[in-house]
């Protein structure tokens, strides 16, 4: 992968995915996850019947909750981890099943926030990724040598049995060269891909990643006609931007390569599948790997993206991740390629939302 340069052109009910799923999205899955089209229309199906299963067992489990993921082939199970061996028996229902830990989730944030402070004062090169990891109960610290993650981890004061160090030749980079759904042009020159169609009150438009442009910069769109000009960015912490079109343009709740309808922004499981559309390498899909994950890029860290097995190459940069209909964000950054396969983190979309106060274009 190529470095930074702005992209080449009680279940609840079913309300998270399509009724219909596009076919594109499907061959994806079917192809990147090794399932067959009837599985992965399965998977869709159970993941929307999981939909705010978390948030009320969260609830329900108050601090002595430790996380949730789906597994399987069809996402038929879904996990809720808990610290409390006691309420264990009243997690277990249909497809749900629970697991006593020992730590919980607040406290593998709190260890993982630690680590986001040490990195601020000192940029971990050679342990560029580090994570929660909610299966393994652990914060995960991916490194290429392990005595100086070892040292990034003392210096941080956490808790050292609360990380786990893995080998990993990962150097993540972001992408500029891409597309998000359709691809667009900064200044006349580099190139990058929209992400989810916007409002700002009246004002249309999108949101792609801050690493593609900066405030004030000028976009014309795939057909190079002038498009918009971005209104805020933010790269490295974050890797979030958005752009404000003008009359020539009309922003719709869809995402190229097959026109998948947007439909909303409710947050996927870990563990859930999940698809990115770019200009340069079209529909590949994953799944949900770990959320709040921290990933260091030549220029800084980034905080709080959502990595994925999803693979991605130059030019995919800024372009839509989407799990059935919900939008869960825009592709930052990572390794590998969709020859060999990769590593794809994105910046979450609700965040973006909120920060410059948009509102997500829905079909």
């Amino acid at each position: 992968m190529a470095a930074p340069a702005v992209a080449d052109r009680a279940p609840a009910a079913a309300t998270g995915v399509t009724a219909q799923p596009a076919p594109a999205m499907i061959d994806a899955m079917s192809r990147d996850l090794g399932i067959t089209r009837e599985q992965a229309e399965s998977r869709l199906l159970n993941e929307a019947r999981f939909t705010g299963v978390e948030a009320k067992v969260k609830g329900q489990l108050g601090d002595s909750f430790a996380g949730s993921w789906l597994s399987g082939a069809t996402s038929g199970t879904l996990t809720v981890a808990t610290t409390d061996a006691a309420a264990a028996s009243a997690i277990t229902g249909s497809g749900v099943q629970a697991k006593v830990v020992q730590r919980s989730l607040a406290s593998l944030d709190a260890t993982k926030a630690a680590l986001d402070k040490a990195a601020a004062a000192q940029t971990p090169k050679s342990s560029p990724v580090w994570y929660v990891d909610v299966p393994s109960n652990t914060v995960v610290v991916q490194t290429s040598q392990p005595s100086d993650a070892e040292a990034f981890v003392a210096a941080s004061g956490v808790d050292k049995s609360m990380v786990k160090i893995e080998q990993s030749s990962e150097a993540p980079q972001t992408f500029y060269d891409v597309r998000g759904g359709d691809a667009y042009y900064i200044n006349n020159s580099a190139r990058c891909s929209v992400g989810f169609a916007v409002k700002r009150g009246s004002t249309p438009g999108f949101v792609s990643a801050g690493h593609c442009g900066r405030a004030g910069n000028s976009t014309t769109g795939y057909n190079q006609v002038s498009q918009g000009t971005f209104q805020g960015s933010s790269f490295p912490t974050n890797d979030y931007s958005w752009v404000a079109v003008n009359s020539n343009w009309t922003p719709r709740g869809i995402v190229s390569y097959g026109n998948v309808t947007v439909k909303g922004s409710t947050v996927a499981a870990v563990g859930a599948s999940i698809c990115r559309s770019g200009s340069t390498t079209g529909w590949h899909c994953g799944t949900v790997q770990q959320r709040n994950t921290s990933v260091t890029y030549s220029q800084g860290t980034v905080y709080e993206v959502t990595r994925t097995n999803v693979c991605a190459e130059p030019g995919d940069s800024g372009g839509s991740f989407i799990s059935g209909s919900q939008a869960q964000g825009v592709t930052s950054g990572g390794s590998g390629n969709c020859s060999s396969g990769g590593t794809t983190y994105f910046q979450p979309v609700n965040e973006i939302l909120s920060v410059y106060g948009l509102t997500l274009v829905t079909g």
